[in-house]
């Protein structure tokens, strides 16, 4: 548990104050959650109703409803409405701004660690330190850099919920049938040593490996294949796509999938559970799914390069123009879809990452981990992740942009010259949506 509370803060961010605070607030927007007042009298909704706006991360529709059986139990009055707001961060986002517009908004909103700052900077999410300590809530228990990721000007606009980092998943069976050591690769260059073997074990019709393609989160996932080079999307406010060790990144990915290796689609960890792929990159919370789907051996693996792991997820927030009985009735439910016990039931269900400290004393979680060790890998990676890069997460369509310019990257196009488009037009962003705001 030390090492879980020893983590890193988002580098730079938390630590900023005033105009520069603000600053990195807007320019984590995805383009979504327009500047102006938060709604106000209500949002429209019932106090006694909590309506729960959730893409249902890692498929947990189900483990959501099994949460919210239990919190109607204990607090019988209170309804906990679970609303289908999209298929992911981003349409969940999208959906919120639209209801800032005008519209009915929810009790509770998913934000990502993407989406969140955005809203925060507005005004549109509430403020939670003062709600937490009128109701009594302590959050010493929160594992401290995921409570601490959606720190804004001394508040906390969310609480973590579905948090998450990329893992390295390989089969076991065909990694033997290569005559491979059981683990994963220390560095991507070692993975692609391996690549003739694995293609010989697997054979003609399957991928050696395959990754989530640019509409997909590319750009969260090649984010550690950067740092394994040496290279980053950013320097703070300064790009670095042209520096040569990222654009030796970029060359990389792309002369493994000029040479046969890589296959980038929508959904890569389908094909991998179906046997189709020898390894893949995906995130924590595809684990259940994996496990469930494969009908081999699956093995997990800290992502290649000590230190090199991106964290990400989602968590909870409060929309500010509700009123205060709304926003009272959505802390309790957010509290305990958070607490100890249903953190473990969550991360059990989906292979998230418990967000409490005291989820590891917890004996089920003890025994889970002891006959799940692939799930154990995700709470051991923690402590070696790193801050996400601000072309990424600070920068208004940073994701997006990015992940355009590695498709183009995969299918062939010029990677120092693509990479020198994406450095210009990031810095074109920072200049007229960034500065004029210190």
């Amino acid at each position: 548990m030390n090492d879980l509370s020893r983590q890193i803060s988002r580098r730079g961010f938390l630590g900023v104050a005033g105009g520069a605070a603000a600053l990195a607030g807007l320019a984590a927007c995805a383009g979504t959650g327009s500047p102006g007042t938060p709604q106000e009298s209500g949002g429209g909704g019932s106090a006694n109703t909590i309506d729960f706006w959730s893409n249902h991360p890692g498929t947990s529709k189900e483990v959501e409803q099994k949460i919210i059986t239990a919190f109607q139990s204990a607090n019988p009055g209170i309804t906990v409405k679970l609303t289908d707001a999209g298929k992911n961060y981003e349409e969940v986002a999208q959906k919120f701004n639209a209801a800032l517009a005008g519209g009915t908004l929810p009790d509770i909103v998913v934000a990502s660690d993407v989406t969140w700052f955005n809203f925060a900077l507005n005004k549109q999410f509430a403020p939670l330190d003062d709600l937490l300590s009128a109701a009594g809530v302590k959050t010493d228990d929160y594992v401290d850099s995921l409570y601490n990721d959606y720190k804004f000007k001394d508040q906390h606009y969310a609480l973590p919920y579905a948090r998450s980092t990329p893992l390295f998943y390989y089969n076991k069976d065909l990694w033997k049938a290569a005559g491979l050591e059981d683990r994963g690769p220390k560095t991507w260059q070692e993975l692609q040593e391996w690549a003739p073997k694995l293609k010989a074990a697997a054979g003609a019709d399957k991928s050696v490996f395959e990754m989530p393609d640019g509409s997909n989160y590319l750009d969260w996932y090649f984010q550690n294949m950067a740092w394994d080079f040496g290279g980053a999307y950013s320097k703070e406010w300064t790009p670095t796509f042209t520096d040569p060790k990222t654009v030796a990144a970029g060359q990389f990915l792309q002369d493994f999938a000029k040479a046969g290796y890589v296959k980038f689609n929508k959904t890569p960890e389908a094909d991998f559970g179906a046997g189709l792929a020898t390894c893949i990159v995906q995130s924590t919370g595809s684990l259940g799914g994996i496990t469930k789907a494969a009908k081999f051996s699956v093995g997990t693996a800290f992502l290649p390069g000590d230190g090199n792991c991106p964290t990400g997820g989602a968590g909870v927030a409060i929309p500010a123009g509700i009123s205060d009985e709304r926003k009272k009735n959505a802390l309790k439910f957010m509290e305990f879809l958070t607490n100890a016990d249903n953190t473990v039931i969550f991360t059990q269900a989906t292979g998230y990452m418990p967000v409490r400290k005291s989820a590891l004393d917890n004996q089920s979680e003890k025994d889970f981990l002891a006959k799940n060790p692939n799930a154990k890998t995700a709470v051991d990676q923690l402590p070696k992740t790193r801050s996400q890069d601000y072309a990424r997460v600070f920068v208004p369509g940073g994701g997006a942009r990015i992940g355009k310019a590695l498709d183009q990257v995969a299918q062939g196009a010029d990677v120092a010259q693509t990479f020198a488009g994406l450095n210009s037009e990031t810095q074109q962003v920072i200049d007229s949506q960034i500065k004029a705001k210190l």
